[in-house]
């Protein structure tokens, strides 16, 4: 019976498993390569005797596998007593029927036959195993090796999903550390935009010897601020980055490669509102070292499962 495991974090699409068995003198091995995919596609590649159980095998990695490109690996040998081939005789003399009636057809009595190249014609030489019951034990060892083959690409992956948490988790790093300078900056760019709007309207009313109304200084700044407000942004920054966290620390088995690439691009919709509001050059540059680390996590998140 199959060993069920359940993934802890976030796993690699990228991984390799192979497992191997000798029953009843033939040996089987099968071999799983994964690379990144979108979505499940699988390739398997096995002798052309045995592609009824194409289907099985496939189903076999759809219970383990979400998504990711496969390649799956099917080799049989036999053992050297097995290879030996057995002559069909019933063949044989078909072949030699046809060949004496053509002979007799041309007239030409002197026109040999090769007994040695007619075992070379298809069907003549069988093997001496029965490829009946050869079948029969693939269908019970196969999907076997292929759960055996799928646990250890498992454990190559997991390890894979350990290193790209850990990146992920310095970028997010900077993105909390970059955030906390935006959102400390923030209120001061309103303040500082008040200085100098006063002081330079100040300037230009004493050289007309004009008198400016409170009110509409008040009201523009007002609306400076409100042009300027990235209050709902810095906060949806900290949402989107405690359930990243959690995703990528979560051990309920399920995939998180698309949800954790929506939040990425939730991320980076909020950094370019950012940017795209920011009249401060500290607030840009903290925007870009921002975009600079959600341009990473897109890059990593495409190889999680």
């Amino acid at each position: 019976m199959s060993r069920v495991w359940v993934p802890l974090m976030i796993r690699s699409m990228t991984g390799f498993g192979q497992a191997s068995a000798e029953v009843q003198g033939v040996s089987y091995v099968v071999e799983l390569r994964s690379l990144n995919n979108r979505y499940f596609k699988v390739q398997v590649r096995m002798p052309e005797s045995l592609t009824a159980l194409e289907a099985e095998l496939e189903a076999c990695l759809r219970k383990r596998i979400s998504r990711g490109s496969l390649v799956l690996s099917v080799s049989i040998k036999l053992a050297h007593e097995l290879e030996v081939s057995v002559v069909d005789e019933a063949a044989l003399m078909g072949y030699l029927s046809h060949l004496e009636t053509v002979r007799d057809r041309v007239g030409d009595a002197r026109a040999g036959i090769d007994l040695t190249a007619l075992l070379a014609l298809p069907g003549v030489l069988k093997p001496s195993t029965d490829e009946d019951e050869v079948h029969r034990q693939a269908r019970e060892v196969l999907p076997r090796l292929t759960d055996e083959a799928c646990q250890r690409m498992d454990q190559m992956r997991r390890h894979e999903g350990q290193a790209l948490a850990d990146d992920l988790r310095k970028q997010l790093e900077v993105i909390r550390n970059r955030s906390g300078v935006v959102k400390e900056r923030a209120p001061v760019v309103v303040e500082e935009y008040h200085q100098r709007l006063q002081t330079r309207v100040g300037e230009l009313l004493a050289r007309a010897s004009l008198k400016v109304n409170e009110i509409d200084l008040i009201k523009e700044v007002a609306l400076f601020a409100d042009r300027a407000d990235i209050s709902e942004e810095i906060a949806r920054v900290a949402t989107h980055l405690d359930h990243f966290e959690q995703v990528i620390t979560r051990d309920d088995g399920e995939p998180a490669g698309r949800t954790l690439d929506f939040l990425a691009q939730e991320l980076l919709r909020e950094a370019n509102t950012i940017a795209s509001k920011s009249n401060d050059a500290a607030i840009s540059r903290a925007a870009v070292d921002i975009k600079s680390a959600i341009d990473r996590i897109k890059e990593q998140v495409q190889n999680v499962e």
